[in-house]
Parts: structure tokens; C-alpha cells; sequence
């Protein structure tokens, strides 16, 4: 294939959602007899990516959820988050981050443990989400009632622009002290 490297470029182009190199490997297989391994499209791909390094092109080629997509520089963010700012009329609320967070690091989660997380009933936002496509059902617990267990999506990875979940910012570490009142004292035992 003579333009594998232009054919690569314009799947990835196309796409609204990562694609992987084995899913652009299928398809230039399907348009050619070349043996085409996943190696040498990962090598395209670098190339391509090296060609969008330079100053003179907005976008660039990075990898998020184990797929391939264009974006734009973090250069070019502010007037792109204007624009989208003034599109968007659907933000999430404060409730659905909150919702959102505790299903990112606690993958797996029923909504009895976010809402114990929570201190509020998270039924309304937990179908938000998943209307929004930012979480997804991930199966059942194994506990009585066998209640639904949520995760994050790769809509909420490409959201966020993560490319996998050890991206997102560690939690800090709290160390609970004792609730003291005055000084510490020794124990006396009498013994008598």
C-alpha cells in the first residue's frame, strides 16, 4: 500500500473516539493483501505524530484509553473552552462530580456505597451519568439483593482526556489523629 501512512492519518482523523492500532490495522488489511502487523502501524502512527510536533499545526495525535485521536494543543485550550463554554449548556452539577469521583476511584461501586460515601440518595445523578454515557454498569455484587455495580467509561476517559486510570490525581493519604483534650497522663494502678 503506497499511502498507508495518509490511509493511518485519515482513520484518525475520522474518528470521534480513540482508535486503537489493532482496529486500524484491521482495516488497512481489509483494503490490501500487504501483511500489515500492529508494530508497524504504531510506527505510522509515531511518524505521523512527530509530523504534528511542530509549532506550525494546532492539533496533535495522542493516545488516550489504548486508541489514537486528534486534539488540539494545550496552547489552543483557552479559546477552545470559551467556545465550548458558550456551546455547552449541559454541564454536570456539583452532585454528578461528586457521584463521578467516588465511581473513578472506587471502580465497581454499588449505589448503596456511594451514597454511604455521599450522605445523599445518588439515584437521579447515577442515571445522568450513565445517560451521559460518563459511567457504565459494570455487572452485579456478590451480596444479598445482587445490586448493580458502576464504573467509568472510556467516554469518561476521553472526557477528561485520560489515558487510563492511573492518570487521575492520587488521593491524599489522611492520617486520623485522636481527639485529645489537655495533656496525656500515665495510668496508676493501686495495688491495693
Amino acid at each position: 500500500m503506497d499511502n498507508i501512512h495518509l490511509q493511518i492519518e485519515a482513520l484518525i482523523f475520522s474518528t470521534e473516539e480513540p482508535i486503537s492500532a489493532k482496529e486500524i490495522r484491521n482495516v488497512l488489511k481489509e483494503m490490501s493483501d500487504e501483511k500489515i502487523t500492529i508494530d508497524n502501524v504504531i510506527q505510522h502512527i509515531e511518524s505521523i505524530s512527530q509530523k504534528y510536533q511542530s509549532p506550525d499545526h494546532a492539533i496533535h495525535i495522542k493516545e488516550i484509553s489504548d486508541g489514537y485521536i486528534f486534539m488540539s494543543k494545550p496552547d489552543f485550550h483557552d479559546g477552545i473552552g470559551v467556545l465550548l463554554k458558550q456551546n455547552s449548556k449541559k454541564k454536570l452539577s456539583k452532585a454528578a462530580l461528586e457521584t463521578l469521583s467516588i465511581i473513578a476511584y472506587k471502580q465497581n461501586s454499588t449505589k448503596s456505597e456511594i451514597e454511604q460515601i455521599r450522605g445523599v440518595n445518588c439515584d437521579y445523578t447515577v442515571q445522568k451519568l450513565l445517560e451521559k454515557e460518563l459511567v457504565t454498569i459494570t455487572g452485579r455484587a456478590e451480596t444479598p439483593g445482587r445490586p448493580l455495580l458502576y464504573g467509568t467509561s472510556a467516554k469518561f476517559m476521553d472526557y477528561f482526556g485520560l489515558k487510563n486510570l492511573n492518570e487521575l490525581p492520587k488521593l491524599k493519604e489522611f492520617e486520623q489523629e485522636e481527639n485529645q483534650v489537655g495533656e496525656q497522663s500515665a495510668v496508676v494502678i493501686d495495688p491495693s
